[in-house]
């Protein structure tokens, strides 16, 4: 089982950066794929990027290919997401989630586990 925690969201403006963390504790994190996830009021959960288990390429949505970058860090039981030049666009609840399903990695039903998310706001 795992328990995932997110820091790093806030207030920002358009053009600015911003660094999400997700912590996770349990065991057996870098058997998970992990992802980012956002949520924006009235809209589904949707993929931001993420990591496989094992596989160092990290794959984006388009929306934030080129801004957002991930890393993950197994000895620390950590995965990040660093997001540059923000758009009003970004501006969602973002969730850390750790799944089983490493081909469905982009697919929010497949996972097994989230953290409890945090704001990002991106003022225009």
């Amino acid at each position: 089982q795992l328990q995932l925690v997110e820091s790093g969201g806030g207030l920002v403006q358009a053009g600015g950066s911003l660094r999400l963390s997700c912590s996770a504790s349990g065991r057996a994190f870098s058997t998970y794929s992990m992802a980012w996830f956002r949520q924006a009021p009235g809209k589904e959960r949707e993929f931001v990027g993420g990591k496989r288990r094992g596989d160092s390429t990290a794959y984006y949505a388009e929306a934030v290919k080129g801004r957002f970058t991930i890393s993950r860090d197994n000895a620390k039981n950590t995965v990040s997401l660093q997001m540059n030049t923000l758009k009003a666009e970004d501006t969602a609840v973002y969730y850390c989630g750790a799944t089983l399903d490493h081909l469905r990695m982009n697919n929010a039903r497949t996972y097994n586990y989230w953290g409890q998310g945090t704001q990002v706001t991106v003022s225009s």
